[in-house]
């Protein structure tokens, strides 16, 4: 299936159930070397490194993987829109998994996945054990009778799960779907409770038109009449640094916006960054482009700050538009009481990746031109086209919503969508009381 079928199509689910994802093309034996990821932390274990100009150097991983690693930027940063997460017709199906999870659990749960990488060719006991767990959950639904060989259906039963489960659909069963594999029936059990109540919370008199980031997904939705206009991928807060739940609504866009650094970007980045650099006879600020303002609103010289003193806490940094600001080419403001907001990047390699926790908690969106021409309908005058310009003249301008569009940031780990599929995301901040074992993945 192309990925423009999967965006295009209106029933598509992560987890749909007449599966054909593409198969992940295998590298040669040489770099069969390891795991795709280290569980040493999904961050580090993947490389992560998030876009923040403060930092020296990227985060490097010796890890290894035994597919084309193009496939998996394509189908992370182009997710199929499938079916809305906040949507009533979501409650029974959620209700109907809970009585068949709370089955699972009776006869014993699931029996532990080996920790040993397996694919297309593998045989073995460990293959054996893979079927019985992919049949127990139902991702397994047909099979060839050779009960220890790693056939098609056996792979095309993973790849649903991967994508059931928030994973890359790549068929090959490495350290990162062991682990969400081997997450235990009774947590499952009760993260689908505990989410049960989270969507009913939501779903009662859902606006016609609205936004929804999912933060465990680490997805944005664009929703109309109950059905996804558009799905896009996103980076949202770090673990120490997370992105918050919030009710709001889209009021005003600003097209090549100044970038005023936030508290924490200012304590945690710029400060020791420009400790750093001072101790070099170096100047953070000149080298980066960014201004500092005192309390009057004056512009200081960058050279008469002095970042071993407690006087940078008390200025204001702005950075003007280009091609370095971190918000790109345009900035989302809603009202809230946390000062994040959603924006653009000009580093949109994060998007290509599964484990996307890596912002200071503002979320990036990715094809945000999207996004906005859809919020922009009712208030006129705008187009694809008129968008594409500002973003290539970086014309300033900031434009008020005529409609301001519903907006939710919400934490769902679980849901059921109408079709049956059920979805897990890992528990990015460990919110439902299962303990670690739902987010090592």
């Amino acid at each position: 299936m192309s990925m423009a079928s999967r965006r295009g199509a209106k029933a598509p689910s992560p987890g749909i159930r007449a599966f054909s994802y593409p198969r992940a093309r295998l590298v040669p034996a040489a770099v069969l070397v390891a795991a795709l990821l280290s569980m040493a932390g999904p961050a580090a274990a993947e490389g992560e490194q998030p876009w923040n100009p403060f930092r020296s150097s990227p985060i490097t991983t010796g890890a290894t993987q035994s597919y084309d690693r193009s496939f998996v930027k394509e189908w992370e940063a182009n997710p199929p829109r499938g079916f809305p997460t906040l949507s009533a017709s979501n409650i029974e199906p959620m209700k109907t998994a809970i009585k068949r999870y709370t089955e699972i659990e009776a006869r014993g749960g699931f029996r532990p996945v080996p920790d040993q990488q397996m694919q297309v060719g593998s045989s073995g006991p460990a293959v054996g054990l893979l079927r019985e767990r992919l049949l127990a959950s139902g991702d397994l639904k047909e099979s060839s009778g050779f009960l220890e060989q790693f056939d098609y259906y056996l792979e095309k039963a993973v790849k649903r799960f991967q994508a059931s489960n928030g994973l890359t659909p790549t068929g090959v069963v490495e350290k990162r779907t062991i682990a969400a594999l081997n997450v235990p029936a009774s947590a499952r059990l009760r993260q689908l409770k505990t989410n049960l109540a989270r969507l009913q919370e939501f779903v009662r008199g859902m606006p016609k038109k609205y936004v929804v980031v999912n933060i465990p997904s680490a997805q944005i939705e664009a929703v109309e009449s109950d059905r996804v206009v558009s799905r896009h991928a996103g980076v949202v807060g770090k673990i120490d640094r997370p992105t918050p739940l919030l009710r709001s609504a889209v009021h005003e866009m600003n097209f090549n916006p100044v970038w005023t650094l936030p508290p924490t970007v200012i304590d945690k980045d710029l400060i020791p960054k420009g400790q750093e650099m001072q101790r070099r006879n170096q100047n953070v600020l000149a080298k980066y482009g960014i201004d500092a303002y005192d309390g009057n609103g004056r512009k200081l010289d960058p050279a008469s700050i002095n970042w071993s003193s407690g006087a940078p806490r008390n200025l204001q940094y702005r950075q003007q538009p280009g091609k370095d600001n971190p918000l790109g080419f345009l900035k989302i403001n809603f009202h809230n009481n946390y000062s994040v907001y959603m924006h653009d990047t000009p580093s949109e390699t994060l998007f290509g990746r599964n484990f996307r926790a890596a912002s200071s908690g503002c979320v990036r969106v990715a094809g945000i031109e999207h996004l906005a021409n859809w919020m922009l309908a009712d208030t006129g005058g705008w187009s694809p086209e008129r968008i594409q310009k500002m973003k290539e003249t970086g014309e300033k301008l900031n434009v008020a919503l005529k409609r301001p569009v519903p907006l939710y940031f919400v934490y769902v780990t679980a849901w059921v969508t109408e079709d049956g599929v059920v979805n897990f995301r890992r528990d990015l901040y460990n919110r439902d009381g299962v303990g670690a074992v739902a987010g090592a993945y």
